[in-house]
This record gives structure tokens, C-alpha cells and sequence, in this order.
């Protein structure tokens, strides 16, 4: 059995001919190589490379940015085309049941909607203002060619204007688009009140400054 003697360290084997601190030099030449890799950062073939990429990028962006426009573009066209579709259809279905309000107006007219006629007319006109129908045209009101349609012309002494004396077909609309127009009897001023009126004023004028002189 061996012992050991105190103090003594093992050191790990050199190899022949090489000093122990030659792993220090060794390792700082590897730091120091280390700077050199910098200089290839301003190398011209390197910048003009990364001028490309961030070219070839910048246009990817704008491709990606205009296919999103156009994406938006689309959906609100197909958005838009969906709701006149579905107006078109809703004005042809209620102009097909123009007729059949035409002929329960009649009716209610005569007193003639009552009982069971009448709770199913009524359902069906609160059917047709739920989708949208509306009616208009007014005895008195103004007459306008868009709106109206005049089917009877007569003068009245008290209208100042082209006005609306009878309803004789009801107008429908649906929002602001108009599916028939009111069908009406105007009335327009007397042509010969006017003229009246405006002789009138001339004398009128001549009272007020005395008249001509005479002799």
C-alpha cells in the first residue's frame, strides 16, 4: 500500500516541445480574428444584394397591399349587387300586388270590407309595409310630375298653383324609388283671374299718383 505525500499535485502531461501558456496566445489570435468578419459587412456585392431583397420586399408589400384593396373592393360590390338583387325582387313582387290593394281600397271605400275580407286585407297590407311599401299621394298637395301622373285637368278660381284636387289611384314607393306614380285630377289657376288681376294694377297705380293732367 502506497502513500501519498502531501502537497503534491498532479499536473496533466504537456505534450513535448510546447510550453503549457501556448493555449493563451492561441486563443487571443482567435478573438482578435474575430473584427475581421466585419469588414465583409461593407462589402459592395453584399450591399447591393441587401438592396434587392429590400426592393423585391417593398414590392411584395405593395402587391400584398393592393390585393387587399381590391379583396374590399369586391366584397363591398358583391355586398352591394346582393341588396339590389333582393330590392329588384321585393318591387316585383309588391308591383304584382298593386292590383289586389287597388281593389281593397275600393272596398273599404264602399264599406264593403268587413269580416273575414277584412282581417285578411288588412294582414296583407301590414305585410306589404313591413317589406317596404308605402303610400302616398294627398288631396291639396302640390302637383309634381315625378311623383304624379294627371289623368283629368280642369281651372279653379282658388288654386295659386298646379294642385292636386283628387286621388284617383294611390301612388306606391318603396324607400325612395317610386314602383307607380299617384294618378290624379289637377286643377290650375284661372287663366283669366290673372289677367285681370294684372290690368288691374296699372289703374291702380294711376289712382295712386293722381292721374294724368288735364289741360
Amino acid at each position: 500500500m502506497t502513500e501519498e505525500t502531501p502537497g503534491f499535485e498532479e499536473k496533466p502531461d504537456v505534450p513535448s516541445g510546447a510550453a503549457p501558456d501556448d493555449a493563451e496566445p492561441k486563443a487571443a489570435s482567435e478573438e482578435g480574428a474575430a473584427p475581421a468578419g466585419d469588414a465583409t459587412s461593407t462589402d459592395p456585392g453584399l450591399l447591393a444584394q441587401l438592396d434587392q431583397v429590400r426592393t423585391a420586399l417593398g414590392e411584395r408589400t405593395a402587391d400584398l397591399q393592393r390585393l387587399q384593396a381590391e379583396y374590399q373592393n369586391y366584397r363591398r360590390r358583391v355586398e352591394r349587387d346582393r341588396i339590389a338583387v333582393k330590392e329588384i325582387a321585393v318591387a316585383n313582387l309588391l308591383t304584382e300586388l298593386l292590383p289586389v290593394l287597388d281593389d281593397i281600397g275600393r272596398a273599404r271605400e264602399h264599406g264593403e270590407l268587413v269580416g273575414g275580407f277584412k282581417s285578411v286585407a288588412e294582414s296583407l297590407e301590414t305585410v306589404a309595409a313591413k317589406m317596404g311599401l308605402q303610400q302616398f299621394g294627398k288631396e291639396g298637395e302640390p302637383f309634381d310630375p315625378t311623383v304624379h301622373e294627371a289623368l283629368m285637368h280642369s281651372y279653379a278660381p282658388d288654386v295659386t298653383e298646379t294642385t292636386c284636387v283628387a286621388i284617383l289611384q294611390p301612388g306606391y314607393r318603396i324607400g325612395e324609388r317610386t314602383i307607380r306614380p299617384a294618378r290624379v285630377a289637377v286643377a290650375e289657376p284661372q287663366p283669366g283671374a290673372q289677367t285681370v288681376k294684372g290690368e288691374e294694377s296699372p289703374e291702380g297705380d294711376d289712382k295712386e299718383s293722381g292721374g294724368p293732367d288735364e289741360g
